[in-house]
């Protein structure tokens, strides 16, 4: 219903797996609790007419995708379609208590622009390791203070409703998969590159979490064996080398060093560089940022060579904050992987960039919450 419009019970017998009185029951459970509404007679098939069933219009997930410097905050309908979305500057860092008293902000700011009176259910994303069945962070490189925080917990008293919590790459791999460009695709891999890296990995159409909620932590894959020191303890790991954060400090000694006037420009006039500033260069010409570019590209495309070998995908997508860098980046990895990996493996596959942008997390984290509402008691 969510993805293909009213259905009558006979339609929905014919899709889902469950027997005709499992079924039933399951229609009937939503309807008390009003996740669906009957909306018309349906056709006939033979019978007494039966009738549609929809979701109910009225219904709003709140979509949440925390990164390491940023809070995206989305309203969506029963469809998962955006009706409303926020961005805020936030620095993972400082802590859970202060970073859900700016997720609550802005969520009353959207109900209260009249989107909805309140919410159905919350998806929550956040960009580290999550013991999925109880929705805590575990031992999060990048987010100190958030290990074991309830974070489930917390913000379902806080908004009254159900809520659910992953890992932020997981729901960018949703939210491609739903509407995206993963949309036709059931074994694939979606590549997040911003603060840090990490990859979801969808299997059979679901998403594969491991036995402790840490599979896809590609971004601590070691590319250096006596390289750069990491967040995690460990040295030359592909985060180190290659992320947001590590590109604009190799942006940054490039300008002191004299081997960028562009660079050197934008960092004299805001005291410290981004990946955008060094997109900005690249985009102008600046040899020595489309250099960090597609080192950075290499590096990536050698640690998804090892999983395109492995794994065996029908697609890759690469998304984050970092996709900005574009098409030098996507040649890199590219080039990489077509390279390293087996002829078979990558014969026919697609390696490209996110279509939904910063809209991906919080799609993926509406479904998160949708799917659990809507699965079987």
């Amino acid at each position: 219903m969510r993805d293909g419009g009213p259905n009558s019970r006979a339609q929905l017998g014919d899709q889902v797996d469950l027997s005709r009185s499992k079924l039933a029951v399951e229609v009937d459970r939503l309807l008390e609790t009003g996740l669906v509404v009957a909306d018309g007679l349906a056709a006939s098939r033979g019978g007494r007419r039966s009738h549609n069933i929809r979701l109910t219009p009225g219904l709003r997930f709140l979509g949440v995708d925390i990164g390491a410097t940023s809070v995206d905050v989305a309203v969506t309908n029963p469809e998962l379609e955006v009706l409303g979305h926020l961005n805020h500057p936030m620095d993972v860092r400082e802590g859970p208590v202060a970073v859900f008293e700016q997720v609550l902000a802005m969520a009353a700011k959207l109900r209260d622009s009249g989107l909805a009176d309140g919410f159905d259910g919350a998806g929550i994303g956040v960009p580290g390791p999550v013991r999925f069945p109880e929705g805590v962070p575990v031992a999060p490189p990048i987010m100190p203070g958030w290990d074991g925080f309830p974070v489930r917990e917390a913000l379902s008293q806080e908004l009254g409703c159900p809520v659910m919590v992953d890992n932020d790459v997981n729901l960018m791999a949703m939210g491609e998969q739903h509407a995206g460009v993963a949309r036709s695709v059931d074994d694939f891999l979606c590549v997040k590159i911003g603060t840090g890296i990490g990859c979801g990995i969808v299997v059979g159409g679901e998403v594969y979490r491991g036995t402790t909620g840490s599979a896809g932590d590609i971004g601590h894959i070691q590319v250096e064996p006596e390289g750069r020191p990491c967040a995690c303890g460990n040295k030359g790991c592909l985060e180190a080398h290659f992320s947001g954060a590590a590109l604009a400090r190799d942006a940054e000694e490039a300008a002191r060093a004299g081997a960028s006037p562009e660079l050197a420009a934008r960092l004299a006039e805001s005291n410290t560089l981004t990946a955008v500033d060094v997109a900005a260069a690249a985009a102008a010409g600046d040899a020595t940022a489309l250099d960090l570019i597609r080192e950075g590209g290499n590096r990536v495309g050698q640690v998804i060579a090892g999983l395109v070998s492995f794994f065996n995908p029908g697609l890759v997508v690469i998304g984050g904050g970092v996709t900005g860098l574009g098409h030098t980046l996507l040649a890199a990895v590219r080039t990489q992987v077509y390279r390293q990996s087996l002829p078979l493996a990558t014969g026919n596959l697609p390696i490209v960039l996110g279509e939904l942008g910063q809209n991906a997390g919080v799609t993926g984290a509406a479904r998160l919450i949708s799917d659990h509402l809507f699965s079987p008691a």
